[in-house]
């Protein structure tokens, strides 16, 4: 937290503030792209099963 931040918001609202920037410090470089992987939108967020029109299933 930036110095001039949280001067005017309750301890609570700060403890919270700054337990979100510890746990954003924690969570470490981003994951590699997957090689390989099908192109576009994730199927298993979008419910799209099927490859080439014909139904995929693993």
């Amino acid at each position: 937290m930036k110095a001039d931040e949280g001067t005017d918001l309750p301890e609570a609202a700060r403890r919270a503030l700054a337990e979100a920037e510890e746990r954003r410090r924690r969570v470490g470089p981003p994951a590699p792209p997957e090689l390989g992987g099908r192109e576009g939108p994730e199927p298993v967020r979008y419910g799209d099963w099927e490859r080439r029109g014909l139904a995929v299933d693993f």
